[in-house]
């Protein structure tokens, strides 16, 4: 498998799950509150703050030649309207390490999490969230612009709709609201009714938030320095109908992937994030069938779903892709070695059939915080005790590594 020349091969981290400390931010909030659906705190994460230097150095030592991380929009304006030049000058930190290193830096401008006080402004269903959100990118832009190698402007949007639809999680109703929701809902200074996260964003209201938000972010930042592309990533499964599943599975995929996607057809690129397939019935969604092997995250695995969801995003879009996460949560390295391994003879069969896939990104670098289910996932290409914060890579880092800077792959 030969891969064209210029083909990105990265891995990613997300500000909340690796820096540490977020104390400014929402979802600080939600692992604290009584009666919390988080695992457990976040905490120290990686310390990737102030170990990101070393970290960036590993990344490009094993061989990669992109990185892409978000930056943190709590620490940057912790209050509205006030903005910390300490904390651009981090990111800026970041940047050149970046290209010190040889590493083009992907930055992702809202991944998840959001700043206490826009949630007492009605968080993503808000009618000043977009505006909002536009004036933290120019201002980002305007001090980072100038090191910035491509941008998302959030991070799968469209996360809260696909959760709902498979019944993992849904946005509590009004009398239906669960003491953790309360408690979070008083302590951001706003009703239960109103306490909008980004994570819960499946409303009609949320998506035309969100989509307003998307829009005028890209203005901002393309008004900035640098001349970078600009585009938008999303949680994509492979939709599969079972029997009689063709008129539900069609549905399905036009609520939480045809909304998003027709929307980007303007843009520089589409982030590709997929990790399973997702099997639809006549009447919805259907759980893995029995006997399947399961990742760390309960869903199935199956890399063969990167391929068609490549071919889904481009066929609806027209513009190019990037991959902007695929990996597995697993505890057997190998299984981990496997499931790239196939997820790229995928990418490179689109590649074969004249489809402008730009890169390949791997979800996670190292293992870090994931969200509700704490630190019991292992996504990464590098293992991190959390009480000593030592690294050590694993041989899928050095099998992945090694393929980004021969840029081929001997198939096996």
């Amino acid at each position: 498998m030969e891969f064209p020349r210029g083909f990105l091969w990265g891995t990613a981290t997300a500000a909340h799950q690796v820096e540490g400390n977020n104390v400014y931010n929402d979802n600080w909030v939600y692992e604290h509150v009584p009666g919390t659906i988080y695992a457990e705190p976040s905490g120290d994460a990686c310390d990737h703050y102030h170990h990101y230097a070393d970290d960036i150095a590993l990344l490009a030592d094993l061989g990669f030649n992109m990185y892409r991380f978000s930056i943190e929009w709590a620490r940057i304006e912790p209050e509205e309207g006030e903005f910390s030049t300490a904390s651009l000058e981090h990111y800026r930190r970041m940047l050149v390490a970046c290209h010190e290193h040889g590493l083009m830096p992907m930055v992702t401008f809202h991944h998840f999490t959001s700043p206490r006080w826009l949630m007492a402004h009605g968080g993503w269903e808000g009618e000043g969230t977009p505006d909002r959100f536009a004036r933290y990118c120019e201002r980002a832009t305007r001090h980072l612009g100038d090191l910035i190698g491509a941008a998302c402007t959030l991070n799968e949007p469209n996360l809260g709709l696909l959760l709902s639809n498979m019944g993992i999680v849904s946005p509590p109703s009004p009398g239906q609201y669960a003491s953790w929701w309360l408690a979070a809902s008083d302590r951001l200074g706003t009703a239960p009714d109103r306490l909008a996260p980004f994570v819960f964003a499946a409303s009609d209201r949320a998506v035309e938030t969100i989509l307003a938000a998307h829009s005028r972010a890209v203005d901002a930042i393309k008004s900035g320095p640098g001349d970078f592309p600009v585009g938008l990533t999303l949680a994509l499964q492979d939709i599969q109908a079972a029997e009689w599943g063709e008129e539900m599975a069609a549905d399905v995929s036009r609520s939480i992937n045809d909304v998003y996607l027709e929307s980007l057809r303007g843009d520089d690129f589409v982030g590709v994030q997929t990790y399973s397939r997702l099997r639809v019935g006549p009447k919805g969604p259907l759980p893995p069938e029995e006997g399947v092997e399961l990742t760390q995250m309960h869903y199935e695995f199956w890399p063969e779903a990167l391929e068609a969801t490549i071919r889904y995003a481009s066929a609806v879009t027209g513009i190019p892709v990037i991959v902007t996460e695929n990996g597995l949560a697993t505890g057997d390295d190998s299984r981990r070695i496997e499931y790239v391994e196939r997820a790229l003879h995928g990418v490179h069969r689109c590649l074969t059939d004249g489809l402008d896939v730009r890169g390949y990104t791997y979800w996670s670098a190292f293992d870090n915080f994931e969200w509700m289910q704490g630190y019991r996932p292992t996504f990464g290409l590098i293992a991190v005790d959390r009480e000593t914060q030592v690294r050590t890579v694993k041989p899928s880092a050095r099998w992945l590594g090694a393929v980004a800077r021969a840029n081929r792959h001997d198939r096996t």
